[in-house]
């Protein structure tokens, strides 16, 4: 058994954040979604999974996953190869919702206890997709908003493309920022695709 292989089965079974997940409106318990084995040459690393991945166990199951497979130009196929793409969000599992029904954030705790063995064990990972905030505030160690890092995206060369979170909620950022689809999209396709030799 590899250490990564070993590292999985023990995410797979974390608790950690049960206490915190049952005093959510939705009364859950966790649930981890992992999704990577070695020799991933993309890592997505978005915030948390959705009430929906929650319930099907599988990353991105949702308009946001089929937003972000176009704008990667790859195939569910491909996709959900977890031989060729690592999702590691910075919490593995749905966080619950706040008062007014939108997702919480990640727990730090989460990425604390998983994130950095998981990061070194993954193998030669040859593009980082960093979705949303919090993944780009870990990654990248910046303290400014999405817009302003993602608008910066040459910054941060060839291994790393930050991208805003593909939900629907975004699509009036989208339609505000014409450029991320006209110059961002354009490249993190050829990248995607290099990266996937």
């Amino acid at each position: 058994m590899t250490l990564l292989t070993k590292l999985a089965q023990d995410l797979s079974a974390c608790t950690i954040c049960k206490d915190r997940f049952a005093a959510t409106a939705t009364e859950h318990a966790p649930r981890p979604v992992v999704w990577f084995e070695t020799g991933a040459r993309i890592l997505i690393a978005g915030q948390a999974p959705g009430l929906r991945v929650h319930a099907s166990g599988k990353p991105f199951t949702d308009p946001s996953g089929d937003r972000l497979r176009d704008w990667m130009g790859v195939d569910e196929a491909t996709f959900y190869d977890k031989a060729r793409v690592a999702i590691l969000p910075m919490a593995f599992c749905f966080p619950g919702y706040d008062a007014k029904g939108s997702d919480l954030p990640p727990p730090p705790v989460c990425a604390k206890t998983w994130r950095a063995p998981l990061l070194e064990t993954l193998g030669d990972v040859k593009l980082a997709l960093l979705v949303g905030g919090y993944a780009q505030k870990w990654h990248l160690k910046e303290k400014t908003g999405v817009t302003d890092i993602v608008k910066r995206w040459r910054d941060f060369g060839p291994y790393a493309i930050p991208l805003p979170h593909p939900s629907w909620r975004n699509t009036a950022w989208l339609k505000k920022n014409p450029w991320f689809e006209k110059e961002l999209l354009p490249v993190l396709r050829l990248r995607v695709q290099k990266a996937l030799l």
